[in-house]
């Protein structure tokens, strides 16, 4: 038993506690509910994916340390995907650095240029992760809100522009939007990125969803645009476009000079992980165009036979155009504590979803929005789809 008064938690990690994604896990699984809650694919990827990350074990391929930056394959195999699909240039050997997941690189990316007292803005709802990150780094986070309008949640520019001051480091962007679904249109981050130049702001964007983007929307780094290469680390994975999110799988791109800065403050972290899998994702990235417009064309079909089942059930749902999520509105059941529907959704239907009021700032603003993953067998969303009905009765 410790005699000092002081806290034993970092006071930056004061407000957090266990993530909502292993409390709604726990509660799946205390329960036998089905968990639309944590966000990962109740399905394994590709087989040859799988089979060349035997094949590197039975070979001694990254059994041992793999180097810091990650193995060459990997990283040439990144370089080559952003050329190919953005017409981004990036050199293997300076510009890509391999993480141990998007989660780890953003950390890595966060610690590495934010000083205390810096301000970091990001799109509220955020992945949780971001709010921790910003903390440990000793920044400031300053919120700039999606709100729903008609059919999708929407960036408010001139909210954007305003929330920028003296003190603004950084913009944390994610597109596709997680919780949201939003897809940030080639006119926003045009603006976005006009407004990083002007403010000489650097950024950091999540595209961990680049290959899930549906309908009408497409991806566009904000690489791309002008003055935005050498202000920019894009970070992205392969757990949600070859659905093996336990391999955490990350990388980053951007200027040598970025990418050494991130680098230094990841080295600390893992220093490295998952090298077998390296050598299974680099040949992954690698698969035919055929590979993800299919994967799309599956996880968009999925989208529609959950979105389908929520209304029916009663739900307002906010059509994604991009993630595997789909956020919802439970006022149309005279609800709005989003956090007591889903403590008691799985007794009351046996499903499990996360309430998108832990990705706020100010939990009112996104009250009695739900949210629910739709990366699951046809099987299981059927089955949710018909214990949520009981909510309409």
């Amino acid at each position: 038993m410790t005699s000092s008064a002081r806290p034993l938690l970092n006071r930056r990690l004061a407000e957090f506690g266990t993530t909502i994604f292993a409390e709604m896990s726990a509660l799946a699984l205390s329960t036998g509910a089905i968990n639309l809650g944590q966000g990962f694919p109740d399905t394994d990827g590709p087989e040859e994916v799988r089979e060349a990350a035997v094949r590197a074990l039975r070979d001694g391929l990254g059994n041992q340390y793999p180097p810091g930056p990650g193995i060459p394959e990997l990283r040439t195999a990144v370089a080559a995907h952003q050329q190919r699909r953005y017409g981004l240039s990036y050199d293997p050997d300076g510009e890509v650095l391999v993480t141990a997941g998007a989660t780890e690189a953003i950390a890595a990316s966060l610690l590495a240029l934010v000083e205390p007292g810096d301000e970091v803005i990001a799109f509220e709802p955020y992945y949780d992760s971001y709010a921790a990150c910003i903390a440990m780094a000793g920044g400031t986070r300053v919120p700039v809100t999606l709100r729903p309008h008609e059919d999708r949640f929407r960036l408010d520019l001139d909210e954007l522009r305003d929330a920028v001051t003296d003190r603004t480091r950084l913009l944390l962007i994610n597109t596709p939007h997680n919780p949201t679904g939003t897809v940030l249109t080639r006119a926003e981050l045009a603006a976005i990125a006009e407004l990083a130049v002007e403010r000489d702001l650097l950024v950091v964007t999540d595209e961990v969803y680049e290959h899930l983007v549906f309908d009408d929307a497409e991806h566009v780094p904000l690489a791309t645009f002008p003055g935005m290469r050498e202000r920019t680390v894009t970070i992205s994975s392969s757990g949600k476009t070859f659905s093996f999110t336990g391999w955490k799988v990350g990388w980053v791109t951007g200027t040598q000079e970025l990418v050494t800065a991130v680098r230094t403050a990841k080295q600390y972290l893992t220093y490295v992980s998952a090298g077998p899998f390296q050598y299974a994702v680099a040949e992954a990235l690698r698969l035919p165009d055929s590979y993800f417009d299919g994967f799309r064309a599956d996880l968009r079909r999925k989208r529609d036979l959950l979105g389908d089942g929520l209304r029916a059930a009663g739900f307002e749902v906010y059509q994604p155009q991009g993630t595997y999520f789909i956020t919802t509105d439970i006022t149309p059941f005279g609800e709005k504590d989003a956090h007591r529907f889903c403590r008691a959704l799985p007794e009351r239907c046996g499903v499990v979803a996360i309430p998108n009021s832990v990705f706020y700032d100010d939990p009112a603003a996104g009250r009695s929005q739900v949210r629910f993953a739709f990366c699951k067998r046809d099987d299981v969303l059927h089955e949710a789809a018909v214990r949520l009905r009981r909510l309409a009765s």
